[in-house]
């Protein structure tokens, strides 16, 4: 949070912009031209006879790259949509946002490699995003990349966010002032009574939700007295809506993914994270109800303020972080859709996030040159006595196996 330069943070597009406010319209729109741009990549002319691609099926599959924070998640995705001729969808909440550039390690215009982006700085700091707009802009979004005979690949660390496109997913109307006449019911009838008149209405809900739960009482009763329908048919279901869909987790060693997590944080300080947020209170963020409280972002409007020093504000970020770590690792791992790969087992892929790439043309896509990968242990290749050296396949080679796989299956279940 230590004052510092603002740094060059340039505006992140092309892409979906649509309007995920809380109101207004969630119609999925691109900057200036009209539509999203399909620029052909270096590797269109192999992904155009890959079957990570088409399939069986002829139709190309829904990627989605999940894990936690600092785990490699956008170089991967990078490296997949320039491999599979894709265009990528954001999944992270935060990088909704214009102007959380810095604190949220959005990608830059030069780290993308030329593949365009969706729902990216769609949302001012002072507006509220809202999960069910978000659902069907990027679902609008995948559409439109399919229609353009690309692959949708949807990148990031927000759980809801990313089973919010993937799974069947229904979310209810709310309705303030019905909400606000049974908040105060609760408050003058105490939580057991409501309880025991939900049970009466919706006795699924009220064995799922205990006693003293008052705004998840309040929240069944409102869903039920808007729709006429139970809580329990709104509650998420592993089920994908998209039959084609492949989960790719990325997962570290904890103690590495800490050490990368701090000195993401300590970039981010260097890379001039204080005089962004500076400009962003300018734009309001401290009416922000979502942005203002991001991690890194509430530290340093603390500094700001004198409440925090610089020294104290990088070591709560830190552990804010690895705190977040953890509520995404639980998040993920329940579910048993996801394919998991090690990420601390590719040499090439070792780097803090896509800021940290040396050379994004030879790295991103996992084909490092060949001086780089030469004398890395495991290259192909022959040892010192003549034998024959098999390189480990790369974190890339790994995602496609795994991609491929999926859609043979998922176009023989359809067979």
């Amino acid at each position: 949070m230590c004052p510092g330069g603002l740094g060059e943070t340039p505006h992140i597009g092309p892409g979906t912009a649509s309007d995920l406010r809380r109101t207004g319209s969630t119609r999925s729109r691109c900057p200036r031209s009209g539509h999203c741009p399909a620029a052909r990549v270096r590797d269109v002319e192999h992904s155009e006879r890959d079957p990570a691609r088409v399939g069986t099926t002829g139709r190309a599959p829904l990627v989605a790259v999940v894990g936690a924070t600092a785990t490699g998640k956008s170089d991967l995705a990078i490296a997949l949509a320039r491999r599979l001729d894709g265009e990528v969808v954001n999944a992270d909440a935060l990088q909704l946002y214009r102007g959380m550039d810095i604190g949220t390690a959005k990608v830059t215009a030069q780290e993308r490699a030329g593949v365009p982006h969706h729902l990216l700085d769609v949302l001012e700091v002072t507006e509220e995003a809202s999960v069910s707009a978000y659902q069907l802009a990027a679902r609008e979004a995948i559409a439109g990349i399919r229609s353009r005979g690309r692959t949708p690949i949807l990148v990031g660390g927000s759980g809801l966010y990313v089973r919010a496109v993937l799974d069947d997913i229904e979310f209810p109307p709310t309705d303030a002032a019905l909400r606000e006449r049974f908040e105060r019911r609760i408050a003058l009838e105490g939580t057991e009574s409501m309880h025991r008149e939900l049970a009466a209405q919706d006795p699924e809900a009220a064995v799922i939700i205990g006693p003293r739960d008052a705004r998840r009482i309040v929240r069944a009763l409102e869903v039920g007295a808007l729709t006429g329908r139970p809580f329990t048919a709104f509650l998420p279901r592993p089920v994908y809506a998209d039959p084609g869909t492949v989960q790719i987790g990325l997962r570290r060693d904890r103690a590495t993914l800490h050490e990368r997590i701090a000195r993401r944080v300590e970039r981010m300080v260097r890379d001039g994270l204080l005089d962004e947020i500076r400009a962003l209170r300018e734009q309001g963020l401290d009416r922000g109800l979502t942005a203002r409280r991001a991690i890194g972002y509430e530290q340093g409007l603390a500094v700001l303020d004198g409440t925090l020093t610089c020294e104290q504000a990088v070591q709560d970020t830190i552990v804010g972080t690895r705190r977040l770590v953890r509520k995404q690792d639980t998040w993920f791992r329940r579910d048993a859709r996801v394919h998991w790969l090690d990420a601390d087992a590719d040499a090439d892929a070792d780097t803090v996030d896509a800021a940290d790439t040396v050379d994004a043309a030879g790295v991103v896509d996992g084909s490092a040159p060949a001086a780089a990968g030469a004398d890395r242990p495991g290259a192909d290749g022959a040892d010192e006595h003549g034998a024959t050296r098999t390189s480990a396949p790369t974190l890339l080679e790994q995602a496609l196996v795994v991609i491929e796989a999926q859609v043979t299956a998922e176009g023989a279940t359809r067979s």
